[in-house]
């Protein structure tokens, strides 16, 4: 039988990697009151959702595209992705 790993016992943010960003005022705005919104409308007790977790359902959500993506910078990639 094989013993359990150990990280999975540890919280889950210890799980993951840290990666610093920069971001807008505005993204920052959006994104704090998009965390309080789902956040008061949960309906089953458990973990609560932080700003990184959207952070990184962001990232998955771009990287399911990542086959489609072309552009060379930022303004490149925001206008393929039509934002």
């Amino acid at each position: 039988m094989t013993e359990p790993d150990p990280a999975e016992h540890r919280p889950a943010y210890l799980r993951l990697r840290r990666k610093e960003t920069r971001i807008r005022p505005d993204q920052e705005l959006a994104l704090t009151q998009l965390r309080q919104r789902l956040n008061t409308q949960r309906e089953h007790p458990g973990e609560r959702l932080t700003e990184n977790s959207l952070i990184r359902i962001a990232i998955d959500l771009l990287l399911t595209r990542e086959h489609t993506l072309t552009g060379g910078d930022e303004t490149a990639l925001r206008t393929q992705l039509d934002l």
